[in-house]
């Protein structure tokens, strides 16, 4: 993990080694407060750590002093060209605030904000797009260029520095994912500033998903970034979902269950697919760390027990019906007895006639209480030495 200088952002560290944090941005009325926070509220039942918000004209501030009131997690103020929002919505409780210090008015206002940031200890980002890049730039490159990209932001951070405001954060966003990945890697070797990362513009959930797993799952194999938004087209509340799957599938994300599946084959003589497709939806909202592996012969599943990966593979996967009627029991069977074990224990194959539904709520009963204890033990949790919730 690269290092970075730290900084809280509410209660959610950012920078240092900390976690990686989850982002996404309302797309309400911000001047609708009652809306505005009944999608933050939606945003953070699915898993989202930070919540951004433009704040565009008077109405909208006049607004949030009751959003932030309300909001269950920390919340960004987006503001462009007026100082004073920023200020304002500071001003009003907000944890941190997403600017670009070259649209936002006079040195005299870059100032201001600085000022009133540095007093209400609220972190900056310097957000900066592939189309707003600054023409001497762009005329210096030739167009849009990774180096442009963080030169640009580079001398927004200096005017922060140049007033002794020093809790920066950098994004550095196109909607190409090449563009992307190159000027974050730029800006991790250049700058100690914790990173926001994502591939700006990325579409509609399905490419636009596939976009931003490889880009921002590539900076993140790489140990750079701090935080993560997923950008799709539509609702808010499936990039947060996206942005967990990213963390988990390289490994920063853990206390979830993990359903591996076979892609099948001849030898296949159940309905793997729909067997992974419930467990994958009974198990949702499961939080114990634990990988479930629906195998359809015998092929995949000896050699998972032998990689000692946690349970679950489809009952017998050889072709007789039987079998195949047995098999949900039997997954049940394994998970049960899994659940019940010590972390790294191995499971061995055993076939069961318990009924299914049974198996299902006895199983999320018992994680269930794993997941009561687990929070208790983070909530009672002290905090890291040398930081204070501001």
């Amino acid at each position: 993990m690269r290092k970075t200088r730290s900084f809280l952002v509410g209660g959610v560290p950012m920078g240092g080694g900390a976690p990686v944090s989850v982002q996404s941005m309302t797309n309400t009325d911000s001047r609708n407060a009652s809306a505005t926070l009944q999608q933050i509220s939606a945003l953070a039942a699915a898993g989202c750590d930070i919540v951004r918000l433009s704040i565009y004209d008077e109405a909208c501030l006049a607004a949030l002093p009751a959003i932030v009131a309300g909001s269950p997690v920390p919340l960004v103020a987006d503001i462009h060209y007026r100082a004073d929002l920023a200020v304002g919505a500071m001003e009003c409780g907000i944890a941190k605030v997403r600017i670009n210090p070259g649209n936002i008015g006079s040195e005299q206002g870059v100032h201001r904000v600085a000022d009133c940031a540095k007093m209400h200890h609220v972190p900056i980002r310097i957000g900066v797009n592939s189309g707003s890049i600054e023409r001497d730039i762009l005329a210096r490159d030739g167009g849009v260029t990774a180096r442009g990209m963080v030169d640009s932001a580079l001398t927004h951070a200096k005017l922060l520095e140049s007033v002794g405001f020093h809790d920066i954060a950098l994004s550095l966003k196109a909607s190409s994912v090449p563009l992307t990945v190159a000027a974050y890697e730029l800006a991790a070797k250049e700058t100690d500033y914790p990173l926001h990362v994502g591939v700006t513009e990325a579409g509609l959930p399905g490419a636009g998903n596939i976009k931003s797993a490889v880009g921002i799952g590539a900076l993140l194999l790489q140990g750079i970034g701090d935080t993560i938004r997923v950008s799709l087209t539509g609702s808010p509340i499936p990039e947060v979902q996206a942005a967990i799957d990213i963390l988990r599938a390289v490994g920063l994300r853990s206390g979830f269950v993990n359903v591996i599946s076979c892609p099948t084959c001849g030898r296949t003589g159940i309905d793997v697919a729909a067997i992974a497709a419930r467990v994958e939806r009974e198990l949702a909202d499961i939080r114990v760390p634990l990988t479930v592996a629906v195998m359809g012969c015998v092929v995949n599943a000896p050699a998972r027990h032998a990689r000692r990966i946690s349970a679950l593979q489809a009952a017998g996967s050889a072709p007789p019906p039987q079998q195949a009627a047995r098999a949900v029991p039997t997954l049940w069977a394994l998970f049960l007895k899994r659940a019940s074990r010590p972390k790294r224990s191995r499971v061995t194959w055993q076939a069961c006639s318990f009924p299914a539904q049974e198996h299902w709520q006895i199983a999320k009963e018992h994680m269930h209480e794993q997941n009561r204890a687990s929070s208790h033990a983070r909530r009672n949790r002290p905090p890291p030495q040398g930081q204070a919730s501001h």
